[in-house]
Order: structure tokens, then sequence, then C-alpha cells
């Protein structure tokens, strides 16, 4: 199983949004690096939702449905998408600084490409960002 941080906007899609939809087409997807990461997911993997934009925080995890496929309406299979759904939200979100404060999340890939929209984390980050918001290990 790998282990991803999806971010998103909450104007554009919050994580309500996902709780009430039930399952969500990751789309929209325009950095190569991101791409590549949705061509990488796989059935069951997990994944923490990121409010980007003024939040900056962890709210759930979610869990991909199903893998890549080409993006609806794209004349070209060069844009790819997964689908997600929610399995729970974090009783307190984890904030940006907090886990910039965090030892253990110093490689952290979203610390480092703050623009990337769709990066792996290691299970170890995955844990550590999961206690920080007093969520129970999955």
């Amino acid at each position: 199983m790998n282990y991803w941080l999806l971010k998103s906007e909450p104007e554009t899609y919050p994580w309500e949004t996902l709780v009430k939809d039930g399952i969500a087409v990751w789309d929209g997807v325009r950095n190569h690096q991101a791409r590549n990461n949705l061509r990488l997911m796989k059935f069951g993997d997990l994944a923490l939702f990121y409010h980007s934009g003024n939040q900056k925080q962890v709210v759930g995890i979610c869990k991909v449905s199903k893998e890549h496929y080409p993006e609806p309406g794209q004349e070209t299979a060069k844009w790819v998408v997964v689908e997600v759904k929610p399995l729970k939200p974090f009783p307190k979100p984890v904030t940006l600084g907090s886990m910039r404060a965090e030892p253990k999340l110093g490689n952290l890939a979203m610390l480092r490409h703050t623009r990337l929209s769709v990066a792996p984390i290691s299970r170890e980050e995955f844990n550590t960002i999961i206690e920080l918001g007093n969520s129970s290990k999955l």
C-alpha cells in the first residue's frame, strides 16, 4: 500500500463536499509530476486530504477507489484522474505550521515542493500526521 497527500482549495472542492458526494473524480491536475503521481496510485491506497489556500491544513483521510484513467473530456490521454472516497475526518485538523514544526516530517515532499497537488508520503509520515490530528491509525 502507498500513501499520498492530496491538496484541494476548500473554495473549489472541500472535504465536506467529498463526504456528501461519497466519491470524487480527482481531476484538473495539470502538473506533470502530480500527474505522474496519480498514475502511481493504486486501488486501496490511502491519502490525506489537505485544504490549501487560506486554511493550509489536513482535514481527513480518503482512499483510492479507482485507479487512474484518462481525464474525461480531454482529447488525449495525457492527463489522468483517480477516484477517491472519504474514510474519516480528523478530530483536529493538522496545520501546515504544525507539520513544519514536527522533526519527523522534515522530508515531507509537500514541504519541499509546495505547489505539488498530489504527493507521495511515507507510512511513517502518514502515521505522524494522523497522530498530530488525534486520529487513530489505519
